[in-house]
């Protein structure tokens, strides 16, 4: 009996330390990371910023459809690339698209957002420092040749490089650059890194961004395999990637700097130039450059959401209210209040005393639910949204049903005879198969959602898969444990009417080898009576006649 009950007891300690560490993670993110002990709301519920981005085209061209769900696509992976930000996405007009995000977007979604062109990449032909700010620029005389002397053979050809091109870099100020302006992919440009601090003069487009597959922060290596133990962007190529990157690489790789690099083009300006050690023939390169980790994260992120169809600027960046406001969320919260007391109330109406395990179990899931989802909102950007809600309501009836399943379990082993230490354990193996398999369904069909939907239905998909978790966890760590304990005690113990677990209340009819309990004829225990005799199994009846046999014999 003591051995039961210290399991029990270490059980409920172990979800006091993760309640704790819980409690910690929230502090230190609320402290050191800018995070708040209330869970950010989304655009439904709390309204936001609405940017329109309007496309970038050579005059009297025209947008497609197709080109704009592509842009939508892309622009909304690169919103969610830090979470699920509950941002919308849509299309206006035919032609421009809406961004709405939530609350107020920091400088790095911004960033996202904006930096909207097409990405390329270009070898480069020259480089140089920016010239000096305020500096009087150079002119160029017109009379110089505009056209090369020679046809390039390639695109890192130095013929590309006139007298009058080589001027124009010369005088070039960084301060000059247009990002709305589309440059031609098969010519030559002039343009600066994003922090204006180097000049550049690339030739042709050599590699379009559509055709970067995948991008993913790994651990650097050398030519060897072994690791360095810096950062490094893994870059995956496909279509017509692979071998163009091919006869980049083996043009350029070994010549005199910085004619060995290409450059990493964005919004017409330099990510980043990248030198060429080794000639690439599957497509599959490893950029290094001494980065941090979130450095090269931020590298990956541009590369895989960077490739849009079109170019875009922004038209306008207004804030807008609240699409449903708090008398939706007041609405949710009062339809969650309400299926809580029903749960509660048919708790102790079917249950009694159990019915007190219930509500301190469904507590225990609401405080580790709001630590959980406060903590990804602080340091993941999640945002509850009217959704999400729905999705903690349903979780209500999720870990009731596993409550339940696990009560009926127990009262079914009473109904056996079994004493209720041994109903309790053999009870809790036959119903937590049950309990995981149910929650691995649910569970599962959260992943799905939310990996083939955007948007709102993200949100729901996300809560529900985080309480389907945390259902598990209460029952294996709180609501077992808990009764390990009460068991132990004599109001339970001794089956008393009011603690559910009366095995008389329940009908329990066999008593040992074929002989069960007379029902009782009339009263208050008739209706037991008859509960008992309608429970009485197959099982019960053979073995009582199988008994009776034996003895005859």
């Amino acid at each position: 009996m003591a051995k039961g009950r210290s399991k029990g007891a270490r059980a409920l300690v172990w979800l006091g330390v993760l309640i704790a560490g819980l409690i910690g993670v929230n502090f230190s993110a609320v402290q050191w990371g800018g995070g708040s002990w209330l869970p950010q709301l989304a655009l439904d519920l709390e309204g936001g910023t609405q940017i329109v981005l309007e496309p970038v085209v050579a005059e009297g061209a025209s947008v497609s459809q197709e080109q704009l769900d592509q842009a939508v696509a892309i622009i909304r992976q690169r919103v969610d690339a830090s979470g699920v930000s509950e941002a919308e996405i849509t299309t206006q007009g035919g032609r421009n698209v809406v961004v709405a995000i939530p609350g107020e977007p920091d400088a790095a979604t911004m960033q996202r957002i904006q930096a909207s062109a097409k990405m390329e990449f270009r070898p480069v032909l020259q480089s140089a420092a920016a010239n000096v700010p305020g500096a009087e620029a150079l002119p160029v005389d017109p009379a110089l040749e505009s056209e090369p002397a020679t046809t390039p053979a390639n695109a890192w050809d130095q013929a590309w490089i006139t007298p009058a091109l080589q001027a124009e870099f010369d005088a070039f100020q960084c301060s000059s650059i247009d990002t709305t302006t589309v440059a031609p992919v098969d010519e030559p440009f002039i343009t600066c890194s994003t922090d204006q601090s180097a000049r550049f003069l690339l030739g042709p487009v050599v590699v379009e961004g559509a055709d970067i597959a995948d991008a993913q922060v790994s651990a650097a290596t050398n030519s060897q395999g072994q690791a360095t133990g810096g950062w490094a962007v893994s870059l995956e190529l496909d279509g017509q990637g692979p071998e163009d990157f091919e006869a980049t690489t083996r043009g350029i790789t070994g010549l005199p700097e910085p004619t060995n690099q290409f450059a990493v083009v964005l919004d017409s300006t330099v990510l980043m130039p990248i030198t060429s050690n080794a000639i690439i023939t599957d497509g599959n390169a490893q950029i290094t450059g001494g980065f941090t980790q979130e450095a090269a994260q931020g590298l990956a992120d541009q590369l895989r959401f960077g490739a849009l169809p079109i170019g875009f600027q922004v038209q306008s960046n207004e804030t807008i209210s609240a699409t449903l406001g708090d008398s939706q969320l007041r609405a949710g919260l009062l339809a969650g209040l309400i299926g809580l007391i029903l749960v509660v109330a048919y708790s102790v109406f079917q249950y009694r005393a159990l019915g007190l395990v219930v509500v301190l179990s469904l507590g225990v899931a609401a405080v580790l639910t709001y630590l959980v989802v406060t903590f990804l909102s602080s340091t993941e950007g999640y945002r509850l949204s009217l959704a999400g809600i729905a999705g903690l309501v349903i979780a209500i009836g999720i870990t009731a049903d596993s409550f339940i399943v696990y009560f009926e379990r127990i009262r079914d082993e009473l109904r056996e005879g079994k004493h209720l230490t041994n109903a309790l354990e053999t009870g809790w193996k036959r119903a937590f198969r049950t309990i995981l398999v149910s929650d691995a369904v649910s569970f599962l069909a959260a992943v799905i959602l939310f990996l083939l939907s955007v948007g709102n239905v993200r949100g729901f998909a996300y809560t529900l898969g985080i309480t389907t978790f945390i259902d598990i966890v209460v029952v294996a760590l709180f609501t077992h444990p808990l009764l390990r304990v009460l068991s132990r005690t004599r109001f339970f113990s001794q089956g008393h009417p009011l603690s559910g677990l009366n095995p008389q209340e329940l009908g329990a009819v066999y008593r040992g080898r074929a002989k069960f309990r007379e029902p009782v004829a009339a009263g208050k225990g008739a209706t037991s009576s008859r509960e008992a005799q309608r429970r009485q199994t197959i099982a019960e009846r053979k073995a009582s006649v199988g008994a009776s046999t034996g003895k005859e014999d």
